[in-house]
């Protein structure tokens, strides 16, 4: 086997352990997106709507209060 014979099998052999770990560590990201991140996005934002909509009935009850005729 030649040099080149050589370094072409360690070219390979590191770029298909390297593609392997790669679709492993994707797996686990994307597994911990799912599972983590996207219920914390949903649970944050469902509290932000909830918060925005008693700043909004506040906002009205305002609204009507000061035209009112006095």
């Amino acid at each position: 086997m030649s040099n080149f014979d050589r370094a072409s099998a360690h070219v390979n052999r590191s770029v298909a352990e390297a593609a392997e770990r790669l679709e492993k560590e994707s797996a686990e990201l994307i597994a911990y997106l799912n599972n983590e991140v996207v219920p914390a996005v949903r649970q944050h934002s469902s509290k932000a709507l909830r918060v925005a909509a008693e700043k909004l009935v506040r906002l009205a009850g305002y609204m009507e209060e000061t035209q009112r005729p006095k």
